[in-house]
Formats: structure tokens, sequence, C-alpha cells
């Protein structure tokens, strides 16, 4: 049945399920809890209970630096940082065990806070690794103090000092905390040894296959150097980086020195997951940050950071797509509104392709009459009903390409949109209006999936189409129903967006069907004229 499909056809239905299958792989292949603590017990398999070793003297050897799991001892907190927005907990070897959200929304399906360290990985942030082996060992076997049990952020910041005593050195860790959850760091030695700090590994909070989670590197040129997990291996150290960031879809922990610069150094761990260290300095200065990747908290740290986002092959069109629905939303103050302007915005500046587009369709139709006739005449000799096809199309301005060129060329478009709306954590428990109390979740009531089927089929009839083979209309007709049951789990934002732009394409389809009407109506009042003369 293929073959007798037209290269139109071909070209439409080949669009419309390749964005099907990129919109609906990662929900049927999202990896599982238990997935995750298996690879963890493959990789404890593997190393051992003593302390891990750095042992790179450059960067020119980065990877030798090493990927033995630190221990995992029953955490033993010297700190407690509280803030209007997060609590985290600072254990004995003066890392960041724990980082919880305390606002409403960042909570999991069981009503908990959600904590953003990766307890079932090693490292943890702000964890060192010195390259003398003895000296390392001592480190993770000593345990830090710290100037205070628990300190409260203030508005200006509040300042933890850590300091561990080894043998001929003092390390000391000045952190000063801040209430957007980024901090200033300085780690002083008072005898220089050469050793590395990390971010940490990244966050495994919400994970899945078609969004990215890895470690981010922004050089100083601005260059962002993009390492998914699983393809660590081969990876070389970064002269002068601006900062390292390890990320899953909605968090990140990074470190960075957006004036200076950082080296950061890359390493597998596990099964190739990339794991980032600083090098250090025996006066080492940082800044940090742990926690979502909302855009507004990491403009107001630096707007530098917000590359930390990553949109993925359509970054350059995602980013001002991001851009606009957050002016909308400023404007609108409701996230669900704010796309379904966006989506109206994007139709009429989309308008031009379409309108060329939807009426190509329309000649086709017309034509389609004309055409079944010429394939009955010369149903033997392909050649002459190609040449008079092609005759025919030229004769009425019709394209055979036009329907679906302006189709394809708003692919990227709709992909990136597709992008922006998976990633955006602002969407986040957000309400919409009644049942839709959650945009970055599925509509519990299945309303707006149906919405969609519904108005794409609505759509179906309403669009001229030349179909000259019965199973190919099938296959159409199908569409509708099966994009249905692909968006049942798809987040509520993307699916209202869908649902959205469907209604604007009928209302723009039924605009360019009445003025073809009334030009077909015009030229049969003028042809009837001609003939009374």
């Amino acid at each position: 049945m293929i073959d007798k499909l037209s290269n139109q056809s071909r070209i439409i239905i080949a669009t419309v399920l390749s964005f099907l299958f990129f919109a609906t792989y990662d929900h049927f292949f999202i990896p599982k809890k238990e997935v995750a603590v298996e690879q963890q017990a493959k990789i404890e398999k593997n190393v051992t209970a003593k302390a891990p070793i750095a042992s790179p003297t450059s960067l020119n050897e980065a990877q030798k630096v090493p990927t033995q799991k630190a221990t995992q001892d029953k955490e033993e907190v010297i700190a407690v940082v509280v803030a209007d927005k997060y609590e985290l907990h600072i254990d004995r070897l003066g890392r960041i065990s724990k980082f919880y959200l305390k606002e409403s929304k960042y909570t999991d399906e069981d009503g908990n806070r959600i904590q953003v360290v990766n307890t079932e990985n090693s490292p943890y942030p702000l964890e060192i690794r010195f390259t003398d082996a003895v000296l390392n060992t001592q480190a993770f076997a000593t345990s830090y103090t710290s100037s205070a049990s628990r300190v409260k952020v203030g508005e200006k910041g509040s300042i933890v000092t850590l300091t561990q005593s080894l043998s001929g050195l003092l390390v000391k860790k000045i952190l000063t905390f801040y209430p957007n959850g980024n901090y200033n760091l300085e780690v002083k030695l008072d005898n220089p040894k050469e050793y590395f700090i990390t971010p940490g590994f990244r966050p495994n909070v919400a994970i899945d296959r078609m969004t990215f989670h890895g470690s981010l590197i922004k050089d100083a040129d601005d260059t962002l150097r993009v390492i998914a997990s699983g393809d660590a291996v081969g990876e070389k150290g970064s002269m002068a980086a601006q900062f390292a960031a390890s990320t899953d879809r909605y968090y990140a922990t990074m470190l960075y020195n957006l004036n200076t610069g950082i080296d950061v150094v890359v390493t597998p761990e596990g099964e190739d997951f990339p794991l980032l260290f600083i090098k250090g300095k025996d006066d080492l200065k940082l800044g940090g940050y742990i926690g979502p990747k909302d855009h507004v908290v990491l403009t107001a740290i630096d707007p530098k950071l917000t590359d930390v986002i990553e949109y993925g092959f359509f970054t350059f069109i995602s980013r001002p797509l991001f851009k606009l629905l957050q002016f909308l939303h400023e404007m609108i103050g409701n996230w669900g509104w704010a796309i379904v302007c966006m989506t109206l915005l994007i139709r009429l500046v989309l308008f031009p392709l379409t309108y060329k587009g939807m009426v190509s369709m329309n000649k086709l139709k017309a034509l389609g009459p004309k055409i079944k006739e010429l394939k009955e005449k010369y149903k033997g000799d392909k050649q002459k009903l190609n040449t008079h096809t092609m005759e025919l199309y030229k004769k009425h301005g019709a394209n055979p390409m036009g329907g679906c060129l302006p189709m394809i060329l708003q692919i990227p478009v709709f992909f990136a949109i597709y992008r922006v709306l998976q990633n955006a954590i602002e969407l986040k428990g957000a309400p919409w209006i009644f049942w839709i109390h959650d945009l970055a979740v599925m509509d519990p009531y299945y309303i707006l999936p149906v919405a969609m089927g519904v108005t794409m089929f609505w759509q179906q009839r309403v669009t001229p189409n030349n179909f000259t083979d019965p199973m190919q209309e099938k296959i159409m007709k199908f569409l509708p129903l099966i994009f249905t049951f692909f968006f049942v789990t798809f987040p509520a934002g993307l699916t209202l967006y869908w649902f959205t732009n469907n209604l604007f394409s009928i209302a723009q389809q039924y605009y360019v069907n009445s003025l073809f009407g009334k030009n077909k109506e015009l030229k049969v009042v003028v042809s009837e004229k001609k003939a009374k003369k």
C-alpha cells in the first residue's frame, strides 16, 4: 500500500509520525527507581571501602582521576543550614549531604520535600580529594568541625566555617550561604597540597531519556560542552571554564567562577557517568549553587548561569520562546494562559507559511477530479501521466509540495516548544483552570488529551485533502486516536499547547477555506458573464 502513496502524503505521514516518536519516546522508556538501584549495586561490587584517591598532577592527565566510590558512612551531620527556600545538611567530611527544597510545589508524589543531592552515588558536593594517597586516606578518616551546628540564612548571607586538621595540614572551608540556594566557597590550606573539589554527582530527582541529564561545562569562550550520562569516556579537562554543573531535567548542582575561571577535570564513574572536579589552589574562591533550574533565580544570581538550562539541539529557538513565555506570564500571571497566548502569537507569526500550505491543499483538492481523469487516461504510461500532471499543476498554479513544505519548516519550532514545556520547572505546581492544578504533570481526568484528539479529528475534517488511496485515508484518520493515546501521559502544559494549537489551526483553516470558496464563486460569476456576452 505504501507504494501507492504520493510523495506529498509520504512526507506528511513521516513528519507526523517522527514528531509522535520524538515526543512520546521518553514516556515509554523512563528509567525506574529499581534501575538506578541496580546500577548502583553494580558499581558497589567493583569498589573497595577505602577512600578514593585523586591522582592527576596536571589537567593533561585528567583521565587518571580515580573513579572509586567514596565510602558512604551513615550520615553524621555536623551542621544544618536553614533558609526560607531550602535546608541543607553538612556531613563530617565537610560535604553537602542533603539539600531539601522547602517551597510547597517542590514535593514528590507522596508529599515529601524534594531532596536534590544524589545519595545513591558519590561524590557529594564539596568533597575534596587529594593527590597524595596517604593524605587522602587520612582526610576521609578525619572529621571536620563546624563553627556552628545550626545556621539561619539571613538576607545578606550567613557564614559557616568548616575545619579539618590533618598531619601537617590544616584545611578550612569558609562557606557563605544566601537565600536563593547559591553560596560562596573559600578553601584555605596552610600548606600547599594538590587537590580537587567537586560539585557532586548529578541530581537524580527528574530523569527521563529524552531530557538531558549529565554534566555541563561552560568554557571561557561561552561554548557549552554537554556530556550526557554514559558518555564520559574520552573527555578531557577544561582550562579556565566559567562553570561546571551536574544536572538532571529540573535540578542542578554547580561550582563556578565567572571572573577568573576554573580548571575542570572530567572523569567517568561507574557506567561512564561524568564526574566533575575543580583543580584546587592554596586559596581557592568559588561560587556554588544547588537547586531548581529556575530562570528567575539563576538570573538573580548571574544571568550567565542560565545556560545550565539546556534544551538540546533546538536551544537557539527554545531560549527566545521561553523568554516570550516568561514575558507573557509576567503580564498575565498564569502559566496556562501564557501558553495559550504564546501559541496564538506563534500561529500568527507562522501564518504566512501556513496560509501558503492551506491554499496549496485547496488547489490540489480542486484538481483532484482532473488528476483522477489523467490517471484513467494514461493508466499504462507513467511518463505521460507525470508530464500531463505537472502541466496541470503549472497551469493552475498548484504545487504538490506546497502543503507539506510549510509543515516541515515549522517542525523545528514545534520541537523547540516541546523542549521548553518539558524542561520548564516553572510549570511545576503551576495551575491553569479548574481541574488543572499542576501543568508539569498529566491531566488527572484526561480531559485535555481527549479534547486534543477531538480537535485533531475536527482539523482533519476541515482540511482539504487529495487522498486517492483508501488505506492512506484510513491511516490519517487513525492519527487523532493514536495521538490521544500517547498524550494521556504527557504534562498538561504540553497537551494544552497542542490542543490550543489545533483550535487556532482550525480557525485559520476555516478562514482560508472561506477565501478559497469566495474566489471560486467569483470565478463562476465571471465565467457566466463572459458566456452571456
